[in-house]
């Protein structure tokens, strides 16, 4: 299958589904939570997807590369935010890990497309 957009790279179709969890998982986050750890968590989710694309539409292998590494960095941000939502007991166990095993499969994801550019 050739790739003629971004949807259809593997890597933004999981940066999507990383954002759909985050949305599910902080909707029942304290509602002091509202503008602080979560919406910090929903931005840097949705970073993620949005840098892939944006990269993907840029016409140098250069830029792309950069923006894949702001896609590395904001899943670097979220894991944080995942570990400290749990530490503070707003994310069970099963979905922290859950959660950090999807991003871990997103780095490794974004560090090999970088590799092949």
């Amino acid at each position: 299958m050739k790739i003629q957009n971004f949807r259809d790279l593997d890597v933004w179709k999981v940066g999507k589904e990383i954002v759909l969890d985050v949305y599910r998982t902080t909707s029942s986050f304290p509602k002091e939570e509202a503008y602080g750890l979560a919406a910090q968590m929903r931005r840097a989710s949705v970073s993620i997807p949005s840098n892939v694309a944006e990269g993907f539409n840029r016409f140098h292998n250069k830029e792309y590369r950069q923006l894949l590494f702001v896609a590395l960095g904001s899943c670097a941000e979220l894991e944080t935010q995942v570990e400290i939502s749990s530490n503070l007991g707003y994310i069970e166990p099963k979905v922290r890990n859950l959660m950090i095993e999807k991003l871990d499969h997103e780095s490794r994801m974004l560090r090999n497309l970088v590799k092949k550019l």
